[in-house]
């Protein structure tokens, strides 16, 4: 069987930058995309804008094959409505979904790294921090590799670049560039070699708690995944 990642209507989403960005895939080629607004709304943006872009291109959810949704790290709230949505797409017509790092989306959504090359690819974390990832593409411009870096203060972005032997990248380094969804195009063959997620059990990695989740922790003294204890039989 071919597999669905590189025959038929893909559709890649991500918000990792808070912007939802949209892509439509089609026998591996990046046909059609959008950018959504998702802060400071009124009302729900994405799945409209979803929808839209699925007309334009003659089809509907019921032509997809597959799903490819950023895993993050980054914008905490946008991650989760991208992360929710594909899942429901997932559940409701029965296609596989897959997981890619956005930080790859990142290096891949832009033609000037479509070369072989090492990118320390960042994203604002805020608090003087950045997201951090080593991407490395192969000649053909294909993401080969994406190792997350974990948090990177943002005064040593460009020492950690030299000592990857790496460019920086991201929407504050010298080469700005946003993450965007059409970057799965050049991220598929790292996509399907890890296969697709347990629909049950994915969601994003936001790369640092959230803060209301800080607060309830340490309120409670414990992880907020963790079982409440079991007080003792009297």
């Amino acid at each position: 069987m071919t597999p669905p990642l590189t025959s038929g209507l893909v559709l890649a989403l991500d918000a990792s930058a808070g912007d939802g960005t949209l892509a439509l895939l089609r026998e591996g080629t990046c046909v059609a995309e959008a950018t959504v607004a998702m802060r400071g709304t009124r009302e729900e943006t994405l799945l409209p804008a979803l929808l839209a872009l699925l007309e334009g291109a003659g089809a509907t959810l019921t032509d997809l094959r597959a799903l490819i949704a950023g895993a993050g790290p980054g914008s905490f709230t946008a991650l989760r409505v991208i992360g929710a949505t594909a899942k429901g797409i997932a559940e409701g017509t029965g296609c596989p979904l897959y997981a890619v790092p956005s930080l790859a989306l990142l290096v891949a959504a832009d033609e000037r790294t479509c070369r072989a090359g090492r990118w320390l690819a960042t994203l604002d974390a805020l608090r003087g921090e950045r997201y951090a990832a080593l991407v490395v593409t192969g000649a053909d411009g294909a993401v080969r590799e994406a190792d997350a870096l974990g948090l990177v203060p943002a005064s040593e972005v460009v020492s950690r670049a030299v000592t990857l032997g790496a460019t920086p990248i991201g929407p504050d380094e010298a080469l700005a560039v946003m993450p965007h969804a059409r970057g799965a195009a050049r991220a598929l063959a790292m996509v399907r070699a890890t296969g697709p997620v347990d629909l049950a059990t994915w969601e994003p990695g936001y790369g640092r708690l959230a803060e209301a989740q800080v607060k309830w922790e340490a309120a409670h003294g414990r992880a907020l995944t963790a079982p409440a204890p079991v007080a003792p039989l009297a």
